[in-house]
């Protein structure tokens, strides 16, 4: 069988999977978990991006997929005036000062000989710096937060288009994955992973505990979801509830499934643009240099490649494309809660389990496995108390059976390992090898 021919039957009795669920459980659940698995495919083409191409280990997923969120609250939402009159300003003013500190420290590191006059000089830049920074940063935080915190209480947004919030989201995801790429990219492949985990915890850190730039904890409502209808819209338009009569369809089950479709249509979209310019990059020069570069820094930089250069450009994409599926979760819940990207299994170790099922360099095979996973992760969770009441069905009720029953649910967990076991075992490469 060619490898055409292999990756062609995977994605059809993938597909045929997910139209079981749809006839056998429902079509909205089915749809659910697809747009799911379509969100996390970005995401781990992304990783892809920079392990398969480039063979650096990014743990710190979970931070650059907030941040793409992040960007969809600043842009999308409305403006708030009350927030720019009262501090929104000299919070901007703030960071600018934080940034020229550490800046200015940096040159005076890199410009005075190494000893003891070197290292006052570095203490009182940076002491002086926190000193200013806090007295601009803390009294405009405070008034920020303070006007009507149950509702609002931050910097509100921008009022532009959804669409240009997945691309700010992308960017602002590049941005960070560039400051960390200059101090980072230069450690080991295990500290480098090692670094990612501990940023991107941090900057997850930073979005639940700063409540001017996006309400932390309190989370951000009511986001907009252009082109996509919502359902209560639907529900309404007299087109709509006659087609819903004449498919014999209750009209709340017939709005959910059309928006879940619109969503799968739209997702489907930008992965198949992102994907199409992930596998023209791959396969141009560019990419034939990074894979040399992966499997060979040494003579790779022997032959004049700048190696460091090339692995901040595909941290940076990387991780643009990351932020971009951050941007499109928040489109798709219409919510940005930064406490819900504190779970490292489901948005950093289950996206590394996908890209290592499909194919670690094959950009097809990272969309696979990511459908595949994501199929077997919801639907362990919904089925697993069945089976388990079928499997406990000859033990006496009681505590223990009822136990078994109620955490059926962690069924996900030994499912998608043993899974990850048996392709690791007769496939090593991956469901969809890398040529």
């Amino acid at each position: 069988m060619s490898a055409t021919t292999r990756g062609v039957s995977l994605f059809a009795g993938v597909g045929l999977l997910y139209l079981l669920v749809g006839f056998g459980q429902s079509w909205d659940l089915a749809l659910t978990i697809l747009n799911d698995g379509l969100i996390v495919a970005i995401m781990a083409l992304g990783v892809n991006m920079q392990w398969g191409y480039a063979g650096l280990f990014n743990i710190g997923v979970a931070g650059f997929f907030a941040l793409g969120g992040l960007g969809v609250a600043l842009v999308t939402k409305a403006p708030a005036p009350g927030a720019w009159d009262a501090g929104t300003p000299r919070i901007l003013l703030a960071l600018l000062v934080g940034a020229g500190v550490i800046y200015g420290a940096m040159r005076l590191y890199n410009g005075m000989e190494k000893g003891r006059t070197r290292g006052y000089a570095l203490a009182v830049v940076l002491i002086l710096g926190a000193i200013l920074f806090r007295m601009i940063y803390d009294p405009a935080v405070a008034a920020v937060e303070a006007i009507t915190p149950a509702s609002t209480g931050n910097v509100g947004g921008l009022g532009l288009p959804v669409p240009v919030s997945w691309f700010i989201g992308g960017v602002i995801a590049a941005g960070a994955a560039w400051a960390v790429a200059k101090t980072a990219l230069g450690l080991r492949s295990d500290y480098l992973a090692i670094a990612t985990l501990g940023i991107g915890q941090i900057i997850i850190a930073v979005l639940m505990n700063e409540d001017w730039l996006d309400r932390g904890v309190k989370n951000i409502i009511d986001i907009q979801r252009w082109p996509v209808p919502y359902e209560v819209d639907l529900q309404k338009a007299a087109w709509f509830q006659s087609y819903a009569q004449s498919i014999g369809m209750d009209i709340r089950t017939a709005s959910t499934v059309f928006v879940g479709l619109c969503f799968a249509v739209l997702f489907t979209v930008i992965l198949l643009i992102l994907l199409a310019l992930a596998e023209l990059s791959l396969n141009s020069p560019w990419g034939r240099m990074m894979r040399a570069i992966r499997d060979n820094e040494d003579a790779a930089e022997a032959m004049g490649k700048d190696v460091k250069r090339r692995h901040l450009q595909i941290f940076v994409l990387g991780s643009a494309v990351i932020g971009i599926a951050g941007a499109l979760y928040v489109i798709l819940h219409g919510l940005m809660a930064p406490q819900s990207y504190n779970d490292p299994l489901r948005y950093t170790f289950l996206i590394w389990a996908m890209v290592i099922l499909g194919g670690s360099g094959n950009n097809w095979g990272s969309v696979l496995g990511a459908l595949i996973i994501m199929l077997l992760w919801d639907e362990a969770g919904s089925v697993g108390p069945d089976i388990l009441r079928f499997l406990t069905h000859p033990m006496p009720d009681g505590v223990i059976k009822a136990h078994l029953i109620d955490n059926a649910v962690q069924m996900r967990l030994p499912v998608v390992g043993i899974v990850l076991l048996l392709v690791l075992r007769f496939a090593p490469r991956g469901l969809i090898p890398e040529k």
